[in-house]
């Protein structure tokens, strides 16, 4: 690995414009929110069943926006019940955007609203310390699995905090897609980073069925548009390239042999399609529903 290469993460402000770029240039939040809108009502069913107030808990909620699809369809299903939704989030940049969000979206009537500045460790360790076990009807963790250290761990303690009928949806990219292959082959020459990890729902699968878990997968297609990260110089391609390899300025400081090699992968058949002249990455997504 060359010692010019650092991680993408070293870089807040690098960071969070290679993920707007990654949101705009693909299909993950319409492919979330197809699942929200085909999926997601059978499997809140019956979470609030018999119950006054129902209590949901979003861990890595981020701005908000997925956060407020899920809302309204458990207002949909459980019209005039009371909503507790308590958001788990590092970012105050986030929560300031999920607040503004909040304030200008409508019909959001009897549901109350708290926000904490932690990870979800750091919930966790709060949790245990003051040893307050509130029970949830429906926790969501939506692509956040990669920056918590112990994964099992945060698996069964969220598992234990399930009421009766409770669901947890955990969404992150699937097994099937380019991501779990750039990861296998080139994870290792890439700056290693105690920030994140490189988990698929293969792993979680893994985790869930020696945990003796039951839950449920499905898998729906996503597509990333990375047609530029090929027109040198373009700085959109520069920006996708740093949120592929997880890499600061990566077509300038990766070695040149690194970077051909990931560069001809990229366009081949298991790695993404070519459509009308666009290379669409694969970037499919797991849908993970565990039961209480």
């Amino acid at each position: 690995m060359a010692s010019s290469m650092r991680s993408l993460f070293s870089d807040h402000r690098r960071y969070v414009e290679c993920f707007r770029r990654f949101l705009y240039n693909s299909t993950e939040h319409q492919c979330m929110l197809e699942f929200m809108d085909k999926q997601l009502p059978g499997i809140i069913a019956r979470i609030g069943d018999t119950k006054s107030e129902i209590k949901i808990l979003s861990i890595g909620g981020g701005a908000g926006e997925i956060d407020l699809q899920i809302l309204s369809k458990v207002k949909a299903q459980y019209p005039g019940v009371h909503i507790n939704n308590e958001v788990v989030e590092p970012s105050a940049e986030q929560i300031t955007k999920y607040k503004e969000l909040v304030a200008k979206t409508s019909n959001l009537e009897n549901i109350k609203f708290a926000w904490h500045k932690e990870t979800s460790s750091e919930y966790q360790n709060r949790v245990m310390e003051k040893k307050e076990i509130h029970k949830w009807d429906f926790i969501h963790m939506i692509q956040m699995l990669y920056y918590v250290k112990d994964i099992p761990a945060t698996l069964k303690f969220f598992h234990g905090l399930l009421a009766t009928n409770a669901k947890i949806l955990i969404i992150v990219v699937s097994g099937t897609s380019g991501w779990d292959k750039l990861w296998k082959k080139y994870g290792s020459r890439l700056p290693q980073n105690d920030l994140c990890q490189y988990v698929t729902s293969s792993d979680l699968v893994q985790m869930l069925d020696s945990l003796g878990i039951k839950y449920e997968c499905y898998d729906l297609l996503s597509t990333m548009d990375i047609t530029d990260c090929f027109i040198d110089g373009n700085e959109n391609g520069e920006l996708l390239w740093d949120f592929l390899t997880e890499t600061c300025n990566f077509t300038t400081t990766a070695p040149p042999d690194l970077k051909a090699e990931i560069m001809k992968d990229l366009q081949e058949p298991e790695f993404s399609v070519r459509i009308e002249g666009k290379v669409l990455f694969n970037n499919n997504l797991s849908f993970m529903v565990i039961e209480a």
